[in-house]
């Protein structure tokens, strides 16, 4: 034990000091992007480790590579880095059908540059309990708990009703689930006469897309559900 501390010590007060900073950057890096291999994200163990390394190293540079001309001012490169990471995460936010993904990985990637930054500067303690937190607050936050989620905003289509009180019946039916109607598009079929329904709703976690189509099992109609 003590031959370890005494090497730990001697690393830390040599050059090697700034090789275990970038190290342990890549480290912490490796465990958030490990959370996020998990859940098959696109940026995953190789994305973050390099971030964090990278940020480590710059800031090393930062900090420590201008002093045989004077020194300067380490704030200086670390805002470029910030800005800089800020540009990747971007790269990883896609919208498609109105659904907007990669918020979660582009905001995990900027925070690990700055655990990369942290550590980079002799901030061993920040960096460590930083991707402590991080990692936790990842799994915690994915998991199904109820108390957690929200009410889901749904569409429902509902065709061929023929049923003239449908829409007022519905609404009462709908509401006594605790299911909020927002909005209500009215359309009529030219050949058969009946109407077609589109109801935006606020639904409660607890009632999945079977609940909701289950409601409408005594309605002669056809009925659909969509995000």
């Amino acid at each position: 034990m003590k031959v370890l501390l005494s090497f730990l010590q001697w690393v830390l007060e040599s050059d090697l000091r700034f090789v275990f900073r970038i190290v342990l950057a890549g480290i912490c890096g490796f465990a958030i992007g490990y959370e996020r291999k998990n859940r098959a994200k696109g940026a995953g163990i190789r994305t973050h480790f390099i971030v964090a390394t990278s940020a480590a190293l710059m800031m090393v540079i930062s900090k420590y590579g201008f002093l045989d001309v004077g020194g300067g001012d380490p704030a200086r490169l670390a805002a470029q880095i910030v800005s800089g990471v800020g540009f990747l995460g971007a790269g990883m936010i896609f919208v498609q059908k109105q659904t907007v993904t990669g918020l979660t990985t582009a905001a995990g990637i900027w925070a690990t540059s700055g655990i990369g930054m942290a550590i980079g500067a002799g901030l061993y303690m920040v960096g460590i309990a930083t991707t402590v937190v991080i990692v936790v607050a990842q799994i915690f936050l994915h998991s199904h708990y109820t108390w957690l989620q929200t009410a889901k905003i749904r569409n429902l289509f509902v065709y061929e009703v023929a049923d003239e009180n449908f829409c007022e019946t519905s609404e009462k039916m709908l509401k006594k689930y605790g299911i909020s109607v927002l909005k209500t598009n009215v359309g009529r079929n030219a050949e058969t006469g009946n109407k077609d329904y589109m109801f935006t709703l606020e639904v409660p976690p607890k009632i999945t897309e079977d609940d909701l189509l289950d409601l409408f099992e005594s309605y002669s109609c056809k009925i659909k559900a969509k995000d």
